[in-house]
């Protein structure tokens, strides 16, 4: 459990937790949450990435842009249609909108929920496009250039 200090520094006022309570912590975020840029290593590596990706937006947002293969589902339709769509041996990556946007999450839980394995890829399409890496919208296939404040130029990722 962490402790609080007397410092009038805000960010220490509450005191960092213990090395192996933060390592647990961190290591259980990666349990649940996937980057942008692994999503995109997997899936273009050859072979099957062992995941299937899954827009969770509305059909607007996905006819503006989505990820090539992604399997279009919009959060409220999950209990109808998540067993006519994905097979519940494949691990599913959600993504909705962006870090603004709650719906990738809810989209995991409503799949965690009908017995799925689920991660939530952080960033969502915002950071997917701010990455450079392709996408399809209701006119075809499309990029833009990356933004080097996310996508460093000539980094594979982000070198964290």
């Amino acid at each position: 459990m962490t402790a609080t200090t007397s410092t009038a520094n805000p960010v220490l006022r509450i005191a960092p937790a213990a090395p192996a309570e933060a390592a647990a912590y961190f290591r259980a975020s990666l349990v649940f949450h996937a980057d942008v840029s692994d999503v995109a290593a997997a899936l273009a590596a050859e072979g099957d990435p062992g995941f299937v990706v899954l827009d969770s937006r509305s059909t607007e947002a996905w006819d503006q842009g989505h990820i090539p293969g992604a399997v279009h589902l919009p959060t409220a339709l999950i209990p109808e249609q998540a067993e006519h769509l994905l097979d519940r041996n494949v691990p599913v990556v959600t993504y909705c909108w962006g870090p603004g946007c709650n719906g990738a999450t809810r989209s995991a839980l409503a799949l965690a929920e009908l017995g799925y394995r689920v991660k939530e890829m952080l960033g969502g399409f915002e950071y997917w496009a701010r990455e450079g890496f392709a996408y399809e919208t209701w006119e075809g296939r499309a990029h833009r250039d990356a933004d080097p404040l996310t996508a460093p130029v000539d980094a594979e990722h982000c070198g964290c």
